[in-house]
């Protein structure tokens, strides 16, 4: 039985940050900045991978209620093509814990470096599986990214967005292979710029033809 991650180990105005979204091949990478209240236990908190959906829906709501503060934030498609998305994952980030209503004494963040902060930072690899804040980022931010990418299943019909988040499965790369990209897509990626190349191609042939 999964009883997640020991509560005593919260910090008072410590800030727990994570990103959901670095390795998909459509849509923003979203972030989250969370400061937990020692005084208002979570009971099962853990990284959000570890989570069945409905676990991660019913955390999410029990977070943004007793966290002391926190912030959800994001870098654009835009902002990943332009950047790269180390980058854009790191301007997220500070985004997120820019964006808390308290200034937190230490930001840790999940991964092995940090963003440039107004505060003390320090990186925890594998965080989201040993420090609570992290792991209430991690549930923050995947909630809030999968719910985004159910809505564009709806925009993008066809290629099974809100399945597998847009994630380079089988059935994404046939489908951007079959149906070319959506402007969700980021063009930074190989399989999405590979997509953009044939259609121009072909869009070249038919033109000459």
């Amino acid at each position: 039985m999964q009883i997640g991650l020991d509560f005593n180990l919260v910090e008072d105005l410590v800030a727990g940050v994570d990103e959901v979204g670095r390795g998909p091949l459509c849509g923003a990478v979203v972030t989250a900045a969370v400061i937990l209240d020692p005084a208002r236990p979570i009971l099962g908190l853990n990284d959000s991978k570890k989570l069945t959906e409905a676990r991660r829906e019913l955390l999410f709501e029990e977070i943004c209620e007793k966290a002391l503060s926190f912030c959800i934030a994001r870098a654009e498609v835009e902002e990943i093509d332009k950047l790269n998305i180390l980058h854009a994952t790191m301007l997220a980030m500070q985004r997120a814990v820019e964006g808390l209503s308290i200034i937190p004494k230490l930001a840790l963040i999940d991964g092995n470096r940090c963003p440039k902060l107004a505060v003390p930072s320090a990186p925890v690899i594998k965080g989201d599986s040993k420090v609570p804040a992290i792991a209430a980022a991690s549930i923050l931010a995947k909630v809030s990214r999968d719910r985004e990418m159910s809505a564009f299943e709806l925009i993008y019909p066809g290629y099974g967005i809100g399945g597998h988040k847009g994630y380079s499965t089988p059935v994404h790369l046939e489908a951007l292979a079959r149906l070319g990209p959506t402007p969700i897509h980021r063009r930074s990626f190989a399989p999405v710029r590979a997509a953009y190349e044939a259609r121009e191609g072909l869009i070249g042939s038919l033109l000459e033809f």
